[in-house]
């Protein structure tokens, strides 16, 4: 577990995704959003789940995604391994994780959700910067959900 930091945010795929697609609607937000926390002194953090979750994303092809190459998207986590703090998933994950599930209505995909503010607790993280503010209200006692969109 890490130590207390008084500024720290969590960054959920949908803001790297949206900060590598120059075409993506909220590119310029989550850029404007992640410069002005960086420049601001937070420390910015991601799991390996954040990792894969963008591996997952990208390379479905689609309108904004088109066929990304692999070589580039290993550039991308590199980057990414690089620039942000790791959050590794160990057992206090998933023992928050249970207990999240023990007393939240937590069910299917929401699981990874979940899993996501497991590990901000595991390392004493309380804001999450999210596209999907919706998909986090059920955690709203746990953690702030902050929109990429201010």
């Amino acid at each position: 577990m890490a130590t207390m930091a008084a500024n720290r945010v969590f960054l959920d795929t949908n803001v790297l995704v949206y900060a590598q697609l120059t075409l993506a609607p909220l590119h310029s937000a989550a850029v404007s959003r992640l410069q002005s926390l960086d420049s601001g002194g937070t420390e910015l953090w991601v799991s390996r789940q954040i990792l894969r979750e963008y591996l997952a994303v990208m390379t479905r092809p689609g309108l904004l995604t088109g066929s990304i190459p692999i070589a580039s998207l290993a550039a991308d986590v590199r980057y990414f391994l690089s620039r942000f703090h790791i959050a590794e998933e160990g057992p206090a994950v998933t023992e928050n994780l249970l207990a999240l599930m023990a007393t939240v209505p937590i069910a299917g995909k929401q699981v990874h959700d979940a899993n996501i503010v497991a590990t901000m607790q595991a390392y004493e993280i309380t804001q999450l910067l999210t596209h999907n503010v919706s998909d986090f209200e059920r955690f709203s006692d746990l953690i702030a959900v902050v929109s990429v969109v201010p």
